[in-house]
C-alpha cells in the first residue's frame, strides 16, 4: 500500500478515451462528451477531476486518453500535469486501458492502491462518495480483492449494467457484500424484477484494487494481454517506448474489464453505494438531470415551443420553433440537426455507425 505520513492513499486513473457517440451531434471526435460543459460551467472530464482533488486521501491523478485528446486535455484541464497524462494508441476498450495505466502506477510502487473512473459520469453527495472510496480502499488491505461500486437503483433502468450480490456473504454489515454475477443493461420486465429482489444495484463502472492485484488478474484471465503489458512495461522510460507500445497494441485483442476479468474472478466485492450517480449516457439521461419549464420541456439556446411537452431541444446559433410535438430530442448544431423520439434515442449509436460506413467524416 502507499502510505503518507502514516495514512493509506489512493492514486486515481480516470478513463477519458471514450467517444460519447449517443450524444451527437453535440458529441463529436475532435470533442466528445467528456469534454463537453454538458451539465454546467466545465467539462464532465473537469468535474471528475475536481472531485477526486477534494478528497484528502486521494495521492496522485492520472488521465488516460487517445492520441487525438492529448493535447485537449493537457490546454483544457486544470490540476493535471502533462506528464500525467497516459496516451493509449488507439481504443481497446477498458482491459488493456485498465492495463496499461496499472503499468504505469508500478512502475512507481506496485503495492499502491488504484482507483479507475470513468470520465463522464456525474456524482451527487461529496460525503457520501468519499466515504465509498474511503472504504473500498480499506478493503484493499490484507486482501487480493477487485472492488467495484455498486449503486442503488431509485428505478428499474434499462440503460445500465446490473451487479448481483450475495446477501448472505457481508465483509462490512449493510456495505460491502460478495459479488455473485455482472447482468447486462435488461429489458423492462428483467430491470423490475432486478429492483424488486433486492439484490442488484447498478454497476458504476467505477474500481479498485492493488495495482499487483489486477496485473495478477489479467495474468491470470487475460494471458495474452498481460504478455504485451510485460513488453510494454519493459520498455518504461525507454527511448523505443513509444515504438513497442505501439507494436503491442496492434497484437491486443479489445476486450471490456468486465468480461475479460471480473466475470471470471472469484474475489470481486461490491460497495453499496448510496451517493447519486448518473453515466449521463444518452440524451434522456441529460433531459432526467435538467430543470424543466411548466411544460416539462427542457430548452437551451434560441428556442420557442408551443403545444409542446417533455421535449428535449438544443439549439445552436439558430432559432429552433416546434409546434404540437411531445417526448422528442432535438439537437441542431451548426453543420448537423438531430431529431429523435424520446423511446429511441439509444439508437443515435447505431446512426453514428451508419454515418462512419457512408463515409460522413465531415459531421463525426
Amino acid at each position: 500500500m502507499v502510505k503518507v505520513k502514516g495514512k493509506r492513499k489512493i492514486v486515481c486513473v480516470i478513463m477519458a478515451g471514450g467517444r460519447g457517440t449517443r450524444f451527437w451531434p453535440l458529441s463529436r471526435n475532435s470533442r466528445p462528451k467528456q469534454l463537453l460543459k454538458i451539465l454546467g460551467d466545465h467539462s464532465m472530464l473537469q468535474m471528475t477531476v475536481d472531485r477526486l482533488r477534494k478528497i484528502n486521501f486521494v495521492e496522485d491523478i492520472y488521465i488516460i486518453t487517445g492520441p487525438d485528446l492529448e493535447e485537449i486535455i493537457k490546454n483544457e484541464i486544470e490540476g493535471i500535469s502533462p506528464d500525467r497524462i497516459i496516451v493509449e494508441p488507439s481504443g481497446k476498450n477498458t482491459a488493456p486501458c485498465i492495463g496499461l495505466a496499472a503499468l504505469h502506477m508500478a512502475a512507481k510502487n506496485p503495492d499502491s492502491i488504484m482507483g479507475v473512473f470513468p470520465a463522464d459520469h456525474l456524482i451527487i453527495g461529496h460525503q457520501k462518495f468519499s466515504s465509498a472510496l474511503r472504504m473500498a480502499m480499506n478493503l484493499t488491505v490484507g486482501r487480493d480483492a477487485l472492488i467495484t461500486f455498486g449503486i442503488v437503483p431509485n428505478s428499474p433502468h434499462t440503460g445500465y449494467g446490473y451487479i448481483q450480490f450475495d446477501k448472505r456473504k457481508e465483509t462490512v454489515p449493510g456495505k460491502v457484500y460478495m459479488v455473485k454475477t455482472f447482468a447486462e443493461k435488461p429489458n423492462e420486465r428483467v430491470a423490475k424484477r432486478f429492483v424488486r429482489s433486492g439484490e442488484f444495484l447498478w454497476n458504476s463502472g467505477i474500481f479498485v484494487w492493488k495495482v499487483s492485484s489486477i496485473l495478477s488478474a489479467i495474468e491470470l484471465h487475460m494471458p495474452e494481454l498481460s504478455q504485451s503489458l510485460l513488453a510494454i512495461y519493459d520498455a518504461l522510460g525507454k527511448r523505443y517506448y513509444h515504438s513497442t507500445l505501439l507494436d503491442q497494441w496492434e497484437l491486443i485483442k479489445p476486450e471490456s474489464i468486465d468480461y475479460g476479468i471480473l466475470e471470471k474472478s472469484d474475489n470481486i466485492y461490491m460497495v453499496k453505494s448510496e451517493f447519486q450517480w448518473s453515466d449521463v449516457g444518452s440524451w434522456n439521461s441529460f433531459f432526467e438531470l435538467s430543470p424543466k419549464n411548466g411544460m416539462g420541456n427542457v430548452v437551451k439556446g434560441d428556442v420557442i415551443v408551443l403545444d409542446g411537452e417533455n421535449n428535449l431541444i438544443h439549439s445552436n446559433g439558430k432559432l429552433t420553433a416546434v409546434i404540437g410535438i411531445d417526448n422528442v430530442v432535438i439537437i441542431n448544431t451548426p453543420d448537423a440537426t438531430l431529431v429523435v423520439s424520446r423511446d429511441r434515442v439509444e439508437d443515435v449509436r447505431e446512426l453514428v455507425n451508419l454515418l462512419e460506413e457512408s463515409g460522413r467524416e465531415e459531421v463525426l
